[in-house]
């Protein structure tokens, strides 16, 4: 697989709680330079990067992020506040505590609720599987497709672990027509790069993909 390829599925990442302007504007000239998806940063660098670098970057951040217990009308009003400052795509964190007491129709319900203020802007829903069993990651299969999202995401990075093959077979088998399927975490290789695309990802979300293919191994967010 070519670099290039690769690259073009790579949401460009750095959200480490301690990321400085100064590594952002790195990992967003990155993301220029090597023409990845996008770069996914903190909701508060969103707008000093649009009023940087303007319609040259693609801005992904996070809602609800890292762990997902937000109240839905607070993730609504992040994602306003992301939209309003520039971002162009948003990964948002499921509360897992619905999922675990079995709250799947408020899991659907804030799913739908932050697809309809994005519009035909690209929503990325963050299951973390790593805390899932089979059965809860098929139901959030089809919810995520009923919501209307469009990528169902592995993990945070911030979990127990990362994404997993197997997962994303699985995801494979039981995602709706119109959804794709982004890993995240634990990718830390070149193989780990062309494994997870191969397998059937569109999206790879990592801060070490300039590393891998430019220079060699780096660690993954």
């Amino acid at each position: 697989m070519k670099d290039q390829e690769i690259f073009s599925r790579i949401d460009h990442t750095l959200l480490k709680a301690s990321a400085s302007w100064e590594e952002i504007r790195a990992i967003c000239n990155e993301a220029v330079q090597y023409k990845t998806a996008s770069a996914c940063i903190p909701p508060a660098y969103v707008k000093p990067v649009h009023e940087t670098y303007g319609n040259t970057l693609t801005i992904c951040t996070v809602i609800g992020f890292p762990l997902g217990y937000s109240v839905s009308a607070v993730k609504a009003a992040e994602t306003e506040q992301a939209l309003a400052d520039g971002a162009a795509e948003i990964d948002m964190v499921i509360n897992l505590g619905d999922v675990k007491n079995r709250g799947f129709d408020r899991v659907l319900d804030e799913i739908t609720a932050l697809k309809k203020i994005l519009g035909a802007r690209i929503l990325k829903v963050i299951v973390e599987t790593c805390y899932l069993s089979v059965e809860e990651k098929i139901r959030l299969c089809e919810l995520v497709g009923n919501a209307g999202a469009d990528y169902i995401k592995t993990s945070t990075g911030f979990g127990t672990a990362g994404a997993a093959l197997e997962d994303i077979h699985l995801f494979k088998k039981h995602i709706g027509p119109q959804v794709k399927i982004k890993a995240a975490g634990g990718i830390r290789t070149r193989e780990d790069l062309e494994a997870f695309l191969n397998a059937g990802c569109s999206r790879i979300g990592t801060s070490s993909a300039v590393a891998l293919l430019t220079r060699g191994p780096g660690d993954a967010y």
